[in-house]
């Protein structure tokens, strides 16, 4: 037994003599002697009774020998007996089987939560954790690196490590960690490209937990990088109509061929910038430049795109300004600004026909948001004039009933000038 070792059973005999001194009255409350003892331990070994109540394993009846073995009801050295299964601290190598000799077995876990999956065991074995794991390697990620220990809570807990709005940061604690990293030969720059992704904006600013987090394209259990042909696969379970789009799009073959992979060629995979018309066109955020050149036909079919989109953009923009005005001033234009919300859906549905890279199809849906903002623009001009016209006329009304004031005042001095 090591120095270690030896300080760990010094201690916790000391705690142990520490329990029997308290006397029978304090044995008679005694529930479990594993955290009588640990509790009075320095970290790592310290376990409180707090803190193992808020575990999902304790709040469904498990006790630390359903781990660890031994026997908690004793509160001698018999609690660790061999005899009692006590295995003490679970080698990183052995947690993923310990874990999954309850995970895995689907009549002992209906008991306790009947659509909790039980697959995860197999999933991990496919893992690049799980085979690096079966190689050897002792640094990658098992159950407790993600799941946590003796603090284990639902993923739907907002404290749980793997909530959605934490999945992230409990990945980052080794893949944002360049020193433990190496020798893996992948980058670690992937947190901070997702935290200022468009995704991660979703996720923790909107509070959308439908947003993809790492899980959501890397698996969980089953973690694997999607490979180059599979990216637009992985993006397709959310973003289905643009797939389609791209599916039948003349750049489904011409990437293909030139081996690019689909989504993240334009638009990356961790840092997913909110995407712009300036993607498109010839300026310097376009990403249309990085395969086409001056002159060619997909440069001429982007500018062409950018520029429509931009038409249609700027008529939405005014047409809602003027309506806007109509509106504050009292007109009466609430089905133009219905039909407005129309113009924006036809903005937004030009935008997703792009990944068709179709410029006819594209024009389609540009001009039938163009007619309709016109349409409401005119409104909003109607309105604003008819505004005029009535402002006019109640100048002139009031001139007028002033003009008759102003004469009935006269008349009336001039009659009782005449009465004296």
């Amino acid at each position: 037994m090591d120095t270690s070792r030896n300080s760990y059973a010094m201690r916790l005999l000391s705690a142990l003599l520490a329990t029997l001194s308290l006397g029978a009255v304090a044995h008679a409350q005694v529930a479990n002697s594993c955290l009588d003892c640990h509790s009075a331990l320095d970290p790592p070994y310290k376990v409180t009774k707090e803190q193992f109540s808020q575990d999902i394993h304790a709040q469904k009846g498990l006790t630390c020998a359903s781990c660890h073995g031994g026997d908690p009801s004793k509160d001698d050295q018999d609690a660790m007996s061999k005899k009692a299964g006590f295995r003490g601290k679970i080698a990183r190598k052995d947690i993923p089987a310990l874990c999954g000799r309850c995970h895995s077995d689907g009549a002992y876990m209906r008991q306790y939560n009947p659509s909790l999956r039980t697959d995860q065991l197999t999933q991990y074995l496919t893992s690049v954790h799980g085979k690096l794991r079966a190689k050897g390697d002792d640094r990658v990620a098992v159950c407790t690196d993600c799941h946590g220990v003796h603090d284990l809570r639902p993923a739907g807990d907002t404290r749980s490590k793997v909530h959605p709005v934490n999945i992230a940061q409990t990945c980052a604690r080794c893949h944002a960690d360049a020193a433990y990293m190496k020798g893996y030969s992948i980058p670690t720059d992937q947190f901070a490209g997702y935290s200022a992704s468009v995704h991660h904006e979703a996720l923790t600013v909107r509070g959308d937990l439908s947003a993809p987090t790492c899980t959501t394209c890397h698996g969980n259990h089953g973690a694997a990088p999607p490979g180059v042909s599979t990216v637009q696969n992985v993006c397709s379970t959310c973003h289905v109509f643009q797939t389609q789009l791209f599916e039948s799009s003349p750049h489904k073959a011409a990437f293909e061929t030139a081996s690019l992979p689909g989504c993240v060629t334009c638009h990356s995979n961790h840092r997913i910038s909110h995407p712009t018309d300036a993607m498109l066109g010839t300026g310097p955020q376009s990403v249309c430049t990085n395969c086409h050149t001056d002159g060619d036909a997909g440069y001429q079919a982007a500018a062409h795109i950018a520029q429509q989109l931009g038409r249609l953009d700027r008529s939405v923009v005014d047409a809602a300004e003027i309506l806007d005005r109509a509106e504050s001033a009292g007109m009466e234009v609430s089905d133009a600004q219905l039909e407005q919300d129309q113009a924006r859906d036809s903005l937004t549905k030009s935008r997703v026909t792009v990944h068709s890279f179709n410029p006819v199809r594209v024009q389609q849906d540009i001009d039938a948001g163009l007619q309709i903002a016109a349409k409401t623009h005119q409104e909003g001009a109607e309105a604003l004039k008819e505004r005029d016209y009535r402002r006019k006329g109640l100048a002139w009304s009031l001139l007028a009933i002033v003009a008759v004031a102003i004469g009935l005042r006269l008349y009336t001095r001039k009659i009782e000038r005449r009465a004296y």
